[in-house]
This record gives C-alpha cells, structure tokens and sequence, in this order.
C-alpha cells in the first residue's frame, strides 16, 4: 500500500519494485536509523541506507498475513514517532 504511506507526514517517496521497497523520510523529524531501531525491536529486520532511506527486503516466498502484518507494524511505528523524538540533527 504504498499510496497510503506516502500520506505519512514523515514520509517523503515511497519506491521499489514488488516487496523490494524503500522509504525516505524526512530527515527533519527522524533519521533512518531511529526507524530501523524502532521496526527492530518489533521484529522486523530493514537497512538505513544513507540515513534517509529504509529498506526492505523480505523473504522471496512470504505469506500476505506476514506482509499485513509487517505492513501494520510500519504504520504503528510512523504513528509513534513523534512521541520521545527530539528533531533529527
């Protein structure tokens, strides 16, 4: 669901290809890196990429109720990142 990440206001391009998909935010508010932490201790593995972009490159054969899943905890963690952020340097 791309479309509807985008209207995350940390968010600024949504982009990939299939499941290989990356998100830059707005580097403003958050770095990458404080979203890789926070998507770790939730389960999911992802890569800041020069600290504006994170990855994702999930198993070539996953189920949709681990892509609904994941996709939820994404949107649990934009949803509280303004919570205990001071503003990205």
């Amino acid at each position: 669901e791309p479309e509807a990440l985008q209207r995350v206001l940390d968010l600024r391009d949504v982009r990939g290809r299939g499941l290989f998909i990356g998100l830059e935010v707005d580097t403003t508010w958050v770095t990458a890196r404080q979203v890789v932490e926070r998507l770790l201790a939730r389960g999911i593995l992802s890569k800041d990429t020069h600290g504006t972009v994170v990855r994702f490159a999930p198993p070539l054969v996953i189920d949709r109720a681990d892509l609904d899943w994941a996709a939820n905890e994404v949107r649990a963690v934009f949803a509280e990142l303004p919570d205990g952020l001071e503003r990205a340097a």
